[in-house]
């Protein structure tokens, strides 16, 4: 594929800008790249500033026509993700700009309605609370659902009044920079919205600048660790972290057979099982997923993203094989000769504690282990160190209502699994995270409540 040449730029200032090259075309952003970001993001974010006096008609129409201009883009964005990425549009590429588009308008009907608090004054005082946006906020975000989580982090951040930097993974950065042109046509005033290219290292720079008031990162628990070291030390900014997961789906003997599998498959096969909120831990029935070149309308399962991925999930299915750490039941590895394509893989009765039981994959690899009372399942649920998601299949209510209560899980899914809704809350508990995105809950992320003290007696 082509590239045009501003998909290859810094978008600065509401200008596509040069800079150094990860490759011979990808920039990265370095120290001065991010300087002038933040320059431009500070003069957009000023006391008299276009974006600071605009009308909350003005803003959400602006967010409104970022989300048409998406939709009217949909296709050129999701095969700009697809040539790195490798996931067909159907079904990872359609839901992931489904996503995108569904956050901006979700988001934009927030503006003007996020309401804050005010307080009698029978004590002599009248007492006013307001949510007030936090200034300069980055969005760092993952390689596996590039287009997705711009619509998270950005739309909740525009929607409250900030100015939004967001730096996508130099893997998948194409559809990203793609958005600076549908940005100025949305109507965003320069500094509003930039995009800044590159790796760790760009990041590493955001996560740490004294003018960044807010970092929201999606990614491993290692980097998301160390961004918070980084913001702690710099200027105590917030930090929401969006980490990885281990999720387990609990598959009950009265449960419907059919709908389990339909969303257990799903859960493994999506995006070659390269989502963190992927069900990799359950019992179910293996349903086959057509495998193939993702540029392919009848591909539904394309290959990883890259040769280290590929690498590293083979390692582990072959570490698995080598030490018994359960029964290969399906996969064996390698699925074509050209390509990183990885044939799921099902262990059976895996070992409490080896490492294909305990640790994120990221691939297309699922255990399966058996289970006798709700006890033991909730406790072998719950002994991980991620807390991100879990699924519950049965047919009685109450039985699923007391798990929901009692696993220890961000999101519980009750006969669904490994999806999530614009108006609730997503995040985890454990090492899957720090804070939530989406809802109502995402707004105040992004706010700061300020208490205003009326003296009536003045």
């Amino acid at each position: 594929m082509k590239l045009d040449s501003h998909l290859t730029q810094l978008f600065i200032n509401n200008q596509a800008s040069y800079g150094t090259l990860i490759s011979d075309q990808i920039p990265i952003a370095g120290e001065d790249d991010i300087d002038r970001a933040i320059e431009a993001a500070q003069a957009a974010f000023s006391p008299k500033s276009e974006w600071r006096v605009m009308s909350d008609f003005d803003r959400q129409k602006a967010l409104l026509k970022f989300a048409d201009l998406i939709e009217a883009n949909r296709e050129q964005l999701a095969s700009l993700t697809r040539v790195t990425l490798g996931a067909p549009y159907n079904p990872f590429g359609k839901s992931e700009v489904d996503t995108a588009i569904g956050c901006f308008r979700y988001y934009a009907g927030w503006v003007g309605k996020f309401a804050g608090q005010s307080f009698p004054a029978n004590d002599g005082f009248y007492k006013v609370v307001r949510h007030e946006p936090l200034g300069v906020v980055a969005g760092i975000i993952p390689w596996n659902g590039p287009l997705a989580s711009i619509g998270l982090k950005a739309a909740p951040a525009l929607a409250t009044g900030n100015v939004f930097i967001l730096k996508p993974s130099e893997k998948t950065p194409f559809a990203a920079a793609a958005l600076g042109n549908l940005a100025i046509e949305a109507g965003f005033p320069p500094g509003v919205f930039q995009v800044l290219t590159g790796d760790g290292s760009t990041g590493a720079i955001l996560a740490s600048h004294m003018k960044v008031s807010k970092v929201s990162f999606t990614g491993s628990v290692a980097t998301g660790k160390n961004v918070q070291i980084l913001a702690a030390k710099s200027n105590l900014k917030r930090v929401t972290l969006e980490l990885g997961g281990k999720s387990p789906a609990v598959v009950f003997d009265d449960a419907n057979l059919e709908n389990a599998v339909q969303w257990c498959v799903n859960a493994l096969t999506t995006n070659s099982g390269q989502i963190c909120f992927a069900a990799s831990r359950r019992l179910l029935l293996q349903r086959e997923r057509k495998m193939g070149d993702p540029e392919k309308a009848t591909s539904e399962i394309g290959p990883v993203v890259d040769q280290a991925q590929y690498d590293r999930i083979l390692e582990i299915i072959n570490t698995a094989k080598r030490e018994k750490q359960g029964t290969l039941v399906q996969g064996a590895g390698q699925k074509h000769s050209k390509g990183f394509y990885i044939e799921p893989a099902i262990f059976l009765d895996t070992d409490v504690d080896a490492s294909i039981t305990r640790d994120e994959i990221f691939g297309p690899v699922v255990v399966i282990n058996r289970f006798k009372t709700e006890e033991e399942v909730v406790a072998l649920s719950n002994d991980s160190r991620y807390g991100l998601m879990a699924g519950v299949f049965t047919q009685d209510i109450s039985r699923a209502l007391r798990l929901s209560e009692f696993l220890d899980s961000g999101v519980v899914g009750v006969n669904c699994v490994s999806v999530i809704h614009f108006s609730c809350p997503f995040g985890g508990t454990k090492e899957s995270g720090i804070g939530r995105e989406l809802g109502v809950y995402a707004l105040h992320a992004y706010t700061e409540p300020k208490t205003v003290l009326i003296n009536m007696n003045s």
